[in-house]
């Protein structure tokens, strides 16, 4: 029934019966089974050995070729992707995005999953997926751990023996004890019963049964995004250490982790959450380290152990290490492999006596070890007390975690573009991402609350002209597109194809027309082919199209798919002989990467006063490679001045490397111009990074907007006679 406070009344009274019916009760008779599995035998095992092993399995080594493939800049709302620091190595604990264009609170998603562990502990493995994805999200700004939901993904093989017993064991770990215990809901979630195969191979039955897995997925509101802390180890703030945060305190069990994986073992004890007011009261200690700005660095143990942990920082800081673990016990291999709870900070030496006192006052002294400082370098030096374990060079270990990566990578991609992103990542002397303005930043806004006041004062002095954010079926960039015309000052008008066609919408009114990204057709009719064919072939959109693109008070943008479609609209388009078509990208991939370029000296009125800057953008697509009619006509092009964008390596040199050029692009060239300037193509996302907060990653200094926000008030000042 439902009851009505206000009316005092039950609008909905009906009995379940007639709703769900009677469905008889399900009974199960189960049995536990336990598993009894020797402790580790680890005799032999050096810590140089181990490590090479445990950076090579797959569920801790590097996983590009999995990330690249997707989207991850869609919607021009994301804050953290995976890819983390200038250099874009994966180690993000977790993803962020924003609620709007004119906020930084957003949203963080994490996950946590400690399937192996079930075949020793089904209660365990439950209780640390639960601890896994709030150590995943402890660096980010939340109000309170009860801020934060999850969704539960059971699966099991149900009527296995054991499996029944074991998932009512960890149903009741983690929503009965350990949830409650935390004040955390999860409020929704699902189940798959069936993990179990047979089938009968050479006349003999043959079964794959996988054990109990829970898989967590965290939610939480974030007041403030710039506030978060991601694994990228600083060289730039002073003198630093780093600090393991030990939530097992010593126990160091290794049952079910990496290292027992790669030498066939399973062990006899695996970690568990030994105390839940430990954990909530780290995460409360680090929601403080965050807000005082007591933290450079974060990442949290899991896979791999601590060895794994600070190795995977030290990547994506392209720094050096050197560490002493006298302090984590006399056995290496289970201080700095075991999988216990906890996470490693980076925090300034001259800030230590403050971040100890917070530690302390959380009840967590005991468990927090200095493991010594972040040097330059590319030195990965650990030791215990005079005894050295680890001594190697940082491209080495890399080298290693990315093996799996690459060789995968190189099985179903272009061969050769593995091969070159393999070596670049072994590069110790790559420089990472390095923006160079040629103008002045702070001449763009320096604040939201500047931003949103001007532009509100641009509306009610009604000089915002109509700006057509133009989209066809499978277009999916026009909401990040119109947010960025908007902030510049313009009214965005969302039009489709189909206003178009049936002639409900003419061009005649707007000042400027931009062509957004995304798959038209799904691209089955080629990369923005289809699209600019359903203009050609209709008379009336090709004559207001032609028409569009003749009055000389016009400005267009083409990008990524809508870059492609203006392309095929040369023949309407006055000075554009020389724009190249768009093809599959050489790595025969859909490519989303974060790339620089850098920008030419051409007439584009959206570039004007950019000439020389090297910035980073997002890319996103499939079919970006330029191909020109010959070889000459690449010359032409190249020497003619239109050439507006061209994708450069990490020195500013205009490159072909993959994937710093990520399609293949001959000579980096990815965004061109008319003749006048009035029309501009590219394949990059500006309008995904005009804010500083949706770049993967920009410099401390940039302020709320990001350099390709200049672009967009380019548009603004060249329709008001400006530019």
């Amino acid at each position: 029934e439902l009851s009505d406070s206000h009316f005092g009344d039950k609008p909905i009274d009906i009995p379940l019966e007639v709703l769900l019916g009677k469905p008889p009760k399900m009974h199960r008779t189960v049995e536990s089974c336990k598993t009894n599995s020797p402790s580790l035998d680890l005799s032999g095992v050096t810590v140089n050995d181990a490590l090479d092993r445990v950076l090579a399995l797959p569920t801790v080594a590097e996983k590009t070729f999995l990330i690249t493939i997707g989207d991850r800049s869609i919607t021009g709302l994301v804050h953290r992707d995976q890819m983390v620091g200038p250099w874009q190595v994966p180690v993000a604990d977790h993803a962020i995005t924003l609620a709007g264009f004119n906020t930084y609170a957003g949203e963080v998603m994490s996950m946590g999953e400690r399937t192996p562990s079930a075949l020793l502990s089904y209660g365990a493995s439950a209780r640390m997926a639960v601890a896994e994805s709030l150590t995943n999200l402890a660096s980010v700004p939340i109000e309170s751990l009860k801020r934060i939901k999850l969704s539960a993904n059971w699966m099991t093989a149900a009527g296995h023996p054991g499996e029944d017993a074991g998932l009512y064991e960890a149903v009741e770990a983690v929503g009965m004890d350990l949830c409650p215990a935390l004040g955390i809901t999860i409020p929704v979630g699902k189940d798959s019963m069936s993990m179990k195969t047979k089938w009968e191979e050479n006349g003999k039955e043959t079964t794959v049964t996988s054990p109990l897995s829970l898989i967590i997925t965290a939610f939480a509101p974030v007041t403030d995004v710039r506030k978060a802390v991601n694994p990228q180890l600083k060289l730039d703030q002073g003198d630093s250490s780093l600090i393991l945060i030990d939530l097992g305190r010593g126990k160091s069990r290794l049952g079910a982790s990496a290292l027992a994986q790669v030498y066939r073992q399973l062990g006899d004890e695996t970690p568990d959450v030994d105390s839940s007011d430990d954990l909530k009261n780290f995460f409360l200690a680090m929601q403080t380290l965050l807000a005082e700005g007591l933290m450079l660095a974060y990442h949290d143990r899991s896979d791999g152990g601590a060895i794994t942990t600070v190795v995977e920082m030290a990547f994506a800081g392209n720094c050096g290490l050197n560490l002493d673990v006298t302090a984590l016990g006399t056995d290496p291999l289970a201080a700095l492999f075991n999988e216990e709870l906890g996470a490693v900070i980076q925090i300034r030496d001259d800030q230590r006596e403050r971040v100890e006192e917070v530690l302390a006052e959380a009840g967590l002294q005991d468990c927090c070890h200095t493991l010594g400082p972040v040097v330059p370098g590319a030195a990965i030096r650990v030791q215990a007390g005079d005894r050295v374990l680890l001594d190697r060079s940082r491209g080495e270990l890399r080298k290693i975690w990315t093996d799996t990566t690459h060789q995968i990578q190189s099985i179903r991609d272009n061969a050769k573009c593995a091969a070159e992103e393999y070596a670049l990542k072994q590069d110790e002397d790559d420089a990472g991402i390095q923006p160079k303005l040629s103008f002045d930043l702070s001449e763009l806004h320096a604040d939201l609350e500047t931003a949103i006041a001007q532009a509100s004062n641009r509306a009610g002095q009604g000089d915002r002209p109509k700006m057509c954010i133009l989209r066809e079926q499978g277009v999916n960039g026009q909401l990040e597109m119109a947010a960025a015309f908007d902030r510049a000052g313009f009214d965005a008008v969302d039009v489709h194809m189909s206003d178009i066609l049936s002639g409900r919408v003419t061009l005649d009114g707007f000042r400027g027309l931009v062509a957004c990204g995304g798959f038209s057709y799904g691209d089955v009719l080629g990369a923005g082919e289809g699209w600019a064919k359903s203009i050609l072939f209709h008379e009336g959109a090709r004559e207001q199209f032609r028409a569009f693109f003749l009055r000389s008070d016009t400005f267009s943008l083409g990008v990524c798919n809508g870059c492609q479609m203006l392309s095929n609209l040369k023949e309407l388009i006055p000075g554009t002989d020389h724009w190249p078509h768009f093809v599959q990208n050489e790595s025969e991939r859909f490519e989303a990467r974060f790339v620089t370029v850098e920008v030419q000296d051409s007439p584009s009125v959206l570039l004007k006063g950019m000439a020389g800057s090297r910035l980073p953008i997002a890319v996103a697509h499939g079919e970006g490679r330029a191909e020109f009619k010959s070889a000459d006509a690449l010359e032409q092009t190249a020497q003619s001045g239109f050439a507006a964008l061209r994708y450069v390596d990490h020195a500013g040199e205009p490159t072909m490397r993959y994937p710093l050029n990520p399609n293949g692009s001959p000579n980096g060239l990815t965004g061109f111009c008319s003749e006048d300037g009035r029309v501009t193509i590219m394949m990059p996302h500006p309008e995904r990074n005009f804010r500083t907060a949706q770049n993967s990653w920009a410099p401390a200094d940039w302020g709320e907007d990001g350099p390709w926000m200049k672009m967009f008030r380019n548009a603004h000042a060249w329709v008001h006679g400006d530019g």
